[in-house]
C-alpha cells in the first residue's frame, strides 16, 4: 500500500472508528448482547464478504443479506463495530495464506462506513419515526448508500484517485445488488425473531453465488485471453501490412492514434473504441492483395487500376472474416471505411448513419492523415489546409459530427505543440 493510499485509509478509517465507538458508547442498545448470536452474525458477515462476484469495473459481496437482519438481532449501536470485526475476520484466511498483504487490513474500517448510516437512523428513529416502519427502512437504506459513497469519495479525494462522476458509475451496480438483496435480508430478519439460527438459511444462497462467481470469473478470464488473442492477431496483421508496404503500415499506425482520440472525443465506450483501434490499424490490410505497382503508382490511376484499388475494402473484410469473432466485426468496419456520408462511396453505396460510426471515424482520420503526409504523387498539405478540406466536405463525404470531433482533437494537439517549453 503506497503512501497516499495508506494515508487515505488511515484518515477515513479513523473517522469510522471514532463514529462507531461514539455510537456504541452513547447509543441506547435496547437489549443485552447475546455473545453466541453476535458471534453467529459476525461469522455470517465474514463468510459473505468472501463471496465476491464481478460487477462493472469492480466487484460486490452479498453482505446485505445478513447485514439487514443483524441490525434487528443485535444492539444496533454495536453493529458498526461488529461489522468491522467481521470484515477483518473475513480477510484473515487470505492474509494467513499470503494471498493478501497484512497491510490491506487497514482498508477494513473505511470499508465499514456503510454500517454507520442505517445504525444511526434506526437508533434515532426506532421509537418516534414520522415516516412509519417502511419509511424508516427506506431511510436506513438511503443512509447506508450515502455513508458508503461519502467514505469512498473521501478516500479517492485523499489519494488523488477517480472523480466523483467516475466513482458513481463504478459503484452503481454494486448498490443495485445491495438494493435487490435488502428485501431478502428483511425477510431473514423477520424469520430470525426468536430464532437467531434462521440466518443460516441464507447459507445455500452464498454457496450458489460463490459457485456462480467462480464461473463468471473463469469466463471473464477466457474473454480477456480471447481479446488479447484478437489484439495480437490485429498487431500481427498490422506488421504484415507494414512489411508489405512501409508507407501503408506507418500510415495505419498514425490513423490509429488519431482515430482513438476522435472516438474518445465522441464518447464511444471501451468496446467500440477497441473496434475503432483495430479497424484503423487494419483498414488497408486488403491492399496486400493489390499489386504494388498500383498501390505505389506516382501518377494518376486509370479507370481499370482504380477499380482494382477499390477492391481492398472487400478483400480486407474477407481476410478478417477468416479470423472470425471480434475480427469479423472489425471486418465490417474495414469494408465500409470508404463509404461517403452522401452515399457516393464504395463498395455498398451506404449513406449517412447506415455507415457504422466506427467506419465514419476511420474514414475521416484516414483522409486527414493521407492529406498531411507526403505521398508518391504529391507533397503533404499543411494542417490548416487539410482541416479546411475536411470542413468543405463535411456533410458530403464525411459525417459532420466526426469532422467536428477531429477538429477539436487536432486543435488541442496544435495548442499543446505551440505551448512554450
Amino acid at each position: 500500500m503506497v503512501g497516499a493510499e495508506r494515508r487515505a485509509e488511515l484518515i477515513v478509517g479513523a473517522a469510522f472508528v471514532a463514529c462507531a465507538v461514539a455510537l456504541a458508547v452513547i447509543g441506547d442498545s435496547g437489549h443485552a448482547v447475546s455473545l453466541p448470536v453476535a458471534g453467529l452474525y459476525v461469522v455470517a458477515v465474514a463468510v459473505s464478504a468472501n463471496v465476491r462476484f464481478d460487477v462493472g469495473a469492480g466487484f460486490t459481496v452479498p453482505t446485505q443479506a445478513v447485514f439487514v437482519p443483524m441490525l434487528f438481532a443485535l444492539p444496533v449501536a454495536l453493529v458498526p463495530l461488529l461489522v468491522a470485526l467481521a470484515l477483518a475476520l473475513g480477510m484473515m484466511p487470505a492474509v494467513l495464506a499470503k494471498q493478501v498483504p497484512l497491510s490491506r487490513v487497514l482498508t477494513v474500517p473505511a470499508n465499514s462506513w456503510f454500517a454507520i448510516g442505517p445504525a444511526l437512523v434506526l437508533l434515532l428513529g426506532a421509537d418516534h419515526s414520522p415516516y412509519g416502519l417502511w419509511g424508516l427502512l427506506a431511510l436506513a437504506l438511503a443512509a447506508q448508500f450515502a455513508c458508503d459513497f461519502t467514505a469512498n469519495a473521501a478516500r479517492e479525494w485523499l489519494r488523488g484517485g477517480i472523480t466523483i462522476e467516475e466513482l458513481a458509475v463504478e459503484v452503481r451496480q454494486a448498490y443495485l445488488v445491495d438494493l435487490a438483496l435488502a428485501p431478502l435480508g428483511l425477510a431473514v430478519a423477520v424469520a430470525a425473531v426468536g430464532r437467531p439460527w434462521a440466518v443460516l438459511l441464507v447459507a445455500p444462497l452464498f454457496g450458489v453465488l460463490r459457485w456462480l462467481s467462480k464461473e463468471r470469473r473463469a469466463r471473464l478470464e477466457q474473454l480477456v485471453e480471447l481479446n488479447d488473442a484478437y489484439r495480437g492477431t490485429a498487431l500481427l496483421l498490422g506488421d504484415v501490412v507494414e512489411a508489405d508496404d512501409s508507407y501503408t503500415g506507418e500510415h495505419c499506425k498514425d490513423v490509429v492514434r488519431l482515430a482513438l482520440d476522435v472516438a474518445g472525443e465522441m464518447g464511444l465506450d471501451a468496446s467500440r473504441q477497441r473496434q475503432v483501434e483495430c479497424a484503423a490499424l487494419l483498414h488497408d490490410v486488403g491492399k496486400i492483395a493489390v499489386p504494388k505497382e498500383i498501390v505505389n503508382k506516382p501518377g494518376k490511376l486509370n479507370e481499370q487500376e482504380w477499380e482494382i484499388i477499390k477492391t481492398h475494402t472487400v478483400e480486407g473484410q474477407k481476410m478478417l472474416e477468416r479470423v472470425g469473432g471480434f475480427m469479423g466485426e472489425v471486418g465490417e468496419i474495414v469494408r465500409s471505411h470508404h463509404e461517403r456520408w452522401d452515399g457516393g462511396g464504395y463498395p455498398d453505396k451506404l449513406r449517412g448513419e447506415e455507415i457504422p460510426l466506427e467506419a465514419r471515424i476511420v474514414s475521416c482520420c484516414d483522409a486527414f492523415n493521407a492529406m498531411t503526409t507526403t505521398r508518391p504523387y504529391r507533397k503533404a498539405m499543411p494542417t490548416d489546409v487539410a482541416i479546411a478540406e475536411l470542413v468543405a466536405n463535411s456533410g458530403s463525404q464525411f459525417d459532420p459530427a466526426v469532422v467536428d470531433a477531429l477538429f477539436a482533437v487536432v486543435g488541442q494537439e496544435q495548442a499543446l505543440v505551440s505551448l512554450p517549453a
